[in-house]
């Protein structure tokens, strides 16, 4: 069976952020990821880690403005510095945390923008990231996201996130695989996932159309934790959805595959 790791930002937001992690630890997980740690002191995190008995599985770099709905810097032209900076904040709380896997936000593509310079913007901002946390054993992840959740989203496809991740020639630059960007995207997770599983350094789910439990919509998860174990993934697999009542009510699934 796969490592499940309870999504902090999007489950148990019943509770404050900071009674997330004794509530998930109370369900049964073992892991933890979210997506923003910044408004809260990294030793305040850790010590919620280690009350819990919890791993830090991943969060994100900084998006940027939240207010002007800014998703990453990473892909913006003229905006490098910001990022380089954003990138040393989040490496200061993952060398606290001791999560080794950093995800960084493409960001927003403006209408009309000239795409191939913000690829190169792109692939040069994820060697910088990659470079600046291989000292720390960090492996920095990229995800494609599917623009109906996230209209304009720069990077959408498995494919351009591979291939980005080969141009910048950094072995610890993986792609985040989320099956429900995926299925939404291109469909044909199980090929896909095959195909590019050498290259997949962080795994998420959620069920689709809906994004709620992994246990009603379009995908067969049970065949995709299955594909995980047959395929060797070691990882931690994200539960990033919305639960559609309370979280630990709509636990079923995960608590039948906990027996």
């Amino acid at each position: 069976m796969p490592k499940f790791a309870a999504n902090l930002t999007m489950m148990y937001t019943e509770h404050a952020f900071l009674d997330r992690f004794a509530a998930a630890a109370r369900d049964g997980f073992k892991g933890v990821e979210f997506m923003f740690p910044y408004d809260f002191a990294a030793g305040e995190i850790k010590q919620r880690l280690v009350d819990n008995g919890l791993e830090l599985a991943l969060f994100n770099g900084p998006p940027g403005n939240v207010e002007a709905n800014e998703r990453g810097l990473a892909s913006l032209p003229g905006r490098e510095e910001e990022f380089k900076a954003g990138i040393a904040q989040a490496l200061e709380y993952a060398a606290v945390l001791g999560n080794k896997r950093l995800h960084v936000m493409a960001g927003l593509l403006p209408a009309g923008a000239d795409r191939a310079r913000h690829r190169e913007t792109y692939v040069k901002n994820i060697a910088h990231a990659a470079a600046a946390a291989k000292p720390l054993g960090v492996t920095v992840v990229i995800e494609p996201i599917n623009t109906r959740d996230i209209p304009g989203f720069f990077l959408n496809r498995q494919d351009e996130a591979h291939a980005a991740c080969r141009e910048t020639g950094a072995d610890n630059a993986k792609v985040q695989m989320d099956f429900y960007h995926c299925q939404i995207v291109e469909g044909d997770i199980t090929r896909t996932y095959e195909r590019f599983q050498a290259g997949v350094g962080h795994v998420q789910i959620a069920g689709v159309p809906d994004r709620h439990e992994p246990d009603l919509g379009e995908v067969n998860y049970p065949h995709i934790f299955d594909l995980l174990d047959r395929t060797g993934y070691a990882g931690w697999v994200g539960c990033e959805y919305r639960p559609r009542a309370g979280t630990s009510e709509g636990l079923g699934w995960f608590r039948r595959l906990a027996k």
